[in-house]
């Protein structure tokens, strides 16, 4: 993550992006919706799509020769929904290859379903979990960017798998090599993910006015 330009065949690249539109049509009438009704939201939105930004944006060498990063999702699949992160998510990527060369155009799709829709939902998914067996409101925010940020791997690694298959081993021995390549470096890096997103959680529910949390009931410690 993420995957370059040019470097998946034009039948994977296709593929991905028509299975990403579904979600980002829900995203983005998800999107207005929120906008529409709950105006004084906006500043917590733009501060979480820039969070996402910046912190996929870094490039960190990994050891085993490729590069990783965080993803910064799940902070705002947590305050918004996985809809609504999907959405700015995908701005992010399409940002980042027209701005910083990160990713590309021919490979969007496949980023956007990786980072900003699985990453989104399974974070979602998680803290959601997290909260319905009452753990601690910390601890379930961790969880959620950390498990977000890996799953983000494990999908593109399965992504890259499907289209370079091993000759000898197949789809399984492709998908473990790829696996093999971000896990020792993605795992600290998540692990990292959850603690600053835990942090920056925090600093909004201390800062926001009480009118802006009223709009974004995690902020109060509600789960939607």
């Amino acid at each position: 993550m993420h995957i370059m330009e040019g470097y998946l065949p034009i039948g994977h690249a296709v593929g991905w992006t028509l299975v990403s539109a579904p979600f980002l049509a829900w995203g983005i009438k998800s999107l207005t919706r929120q906008i529409r009704e709950k105006p004084e939201a906006r500043l917590v939105l733009g501060a979480t799509g820039g969070f996402a930004f910046v912190l996929s944006a870094l490039k960190l060498p990994s050891v085993t020769g490729s590069c990783s990063h965080p993803t910064g999702v799940g902070l705002g699949a947590v305050l918004f929904g996985p809809a609504t992160m999907s959405v700015l998510g995908f701005v992010v990527l399409l940002f980042q290859a027209l701005l910083l060369a990160h990713g590309g155009l021919t490979t969007l799709g496949a980023n956007t379903f990786s980072m900003a829709i699985v990453g989104s939902f399974v974070a979602y998914g998680v803290f959601r979990c997290g909260s319905a067996v009452r753990l601690p409101f910390n601890l379930t925010v961790f969880f959620a960017a950390a498990i977000g940020d890996l799953a983000t791997y494990v999908v593109t690694a399965l992504q890259l798998a499907l289209a370079f298959p091993d000759p000898v081993s197949g789809l399984n021995g492709s998908a473990m090599k790829f696996l093999g390549v971000f896990a020792l470096t993605q795992i600290p890096l998540a692990m990292v993910e959850g603690l600053l997103t835990v942090f920056v959680m925090n600093l909004l529910r201390g800062h926001v006015g009480e009118q802006i949390s009223r709009f974004v009931p995690v902020l109060n410690g509600t789960v939607r």
